[in-house]
């Protein structure tokens, strides 16, 4: 089993774009004795919260503050590169946000629903 994410990234230029990443799962002995169960390799945090886009909120043009993992928990966001790709994220997406410096993204909530995300800031 593999997991997938989103990445968004600044280039030399400044500009946004984003690719497609795979991270591989192996199967581990993770939580004796519980039967085995399938594992990453683990990433180094600095902190992580909980983020709410309340209902229509816009975001114009921003780098993200620091490189973090947003895991979206509920309602929609869209988000724009400055390439001008543009990717919808809803429950069970994953991006990880690297455009620090830049012409950064927009972001906007969709729907009738306030998204909610956990973000996990990775270390500098």
């Amino acid at each position: 089993m593999n997991v997938k994410y989103a990445c968004i990234y600044a280039d030399a230029a400044g500009e946004s774009h984003f690719r497609d990443v795979e991270v591989e799962l192996h199967e581990s002995n993770f939580a004796p004795p519980a039967l085995p169960l399938y594992i990453s390799e683990f990433y180094p945090t600095a902190q992580w919260c909980f983020l709410s886009c309340p209902v229509e909120w816009f975001g114009d043009w921003h780098p993200t503050p620091r490189r973090q993992f947003l895991f979206y928990l509920a309602g929609q966001v869209e988000v724009s590169a400055s390439d001008g790709e543009w990717r919808t994220f809803k429950v069970g997406d994953i991006l990880l946000a690297e455009d620090t410096t830049g012409k950064g993204h927009v972001s906007r909530a969709l729907g009738s629903v306030e998204a909610l995300h956990a973000v996990v800031q990775l270390p500098d």
